[in-house]
């Protein structure tokens, strides 16, 4: 009888032993914490506050610290990071920023000035106008009032009678993009070959009729690799950390298998 017990309560320790080893975090209630996490926390507060902590903020500190290690752990166990979209979402930007770490932050001049000629026309600046409207209302018959105005104009008469336009009448340097915006696609065909400092028109609009001064004009070019290296810089590293990041996520994909039930509809 007494071999028998023996041997009941050594299989029991060894079954115990074994579920240590296979979930050791489960009774382990030690929590460290690390100089480097404590310095950080500290240097976190001193520039929020802008001073350093005292002894008793310290201590808050690290109650601060503790108090979250633990409802971090609880909740582990209780489950509670299972099927949430908000842990997964973090953890996965965690892992994108590891992978974009691994990259070097100083190209040479030389592999950014290829980047730069290869990517040259996202660097375009793009041709601005400043101009002057006058605007008529289509609720007005807008293009005999138009015609009447420009004639008018020409004729160098001072007072017109125009609309007002929800805008203004003045815009300083716009791109066509910002003035189809502001006008609608149909009215940027008025500064094709437009003669500068001279009313033209009329132009329709969305809205109604325009008459239009053209005051400065200023032709696209490309900037100099000089000009703009900073900002090159800036794309180069932003494009080879999403590139590190679709790498890594094509490298490891074929390691998982994707089941969706067949019979949802959606």
């Amino acid at each position: 009888m007494r071999k028998r017990i023996l041997i009941f309560l050594l299989v029991g320790f060894l079954i115990y032993l074994i579920d240590i080893a296979l979930n050791p975090e489960e009774d382990n209630k030690d929590i460290y914490i690390s100089d480097q996490e404590l310095i950080s926390l500290i240097s976190a507060w001193k520039s929020q506050v802008g001073r350093d902590p005292t002894d008793e903020e310290i201590v808050k500190i690290i109650n601060n610290l503790v108090e979250e290690e633990i409802l971090y752990r609880e909740a582990l166990l209780l489950g509670l990071d299972k099927e949430d979209r908000i842990i997964k979402r973090r953890l996965a930007q965690k892992i994108t920023f590891l992978k974009q770490e691994t990259l070097p932050d100083n190209p040479n001049q030389d592999v950014l000035r290829q980047f730069y000629d290869e990517h040259k026309e996202k660097y375009f600046i793009k041709p601005v106008y400043s101009f002057t409207h006058l605007f008529f209302t289509k609720e007005t018959d807008s293009l005999a009032r138009s015609i009447e105005a420009l004639n008018d104009l020409l004729a160098d008469k001072k007072s017109i009678d125009s609309d007002p336009y929800l805008l203004g009448k003045n815009f300083t340097e716009k791109t066509l993009e910002e003035i189809a915006r502001n006008f609608g696609n149909s009215f940027i065909v008025a500064f094709d070959d437009m003669e500068p400092n001279k009313w033209s028109g009329p132009f329709e609009s969305s809205f109604g009729h325009h008459l239009v001064l053209l005051r400065d004009y200023q032709d696209g070019f490309y900037p100099s690799f000089n000009e703009i290296r900073d900002q090159v810089l800036s794309d180069y590293l932003t494009l080879n950390k999403e590139n590190a990041v679709n790498q890594y996520i094509n490298n490891v994909k074929s390691e998982y298998r994707i089941i969706i039930n067949p019979n949802l509809k959606f």
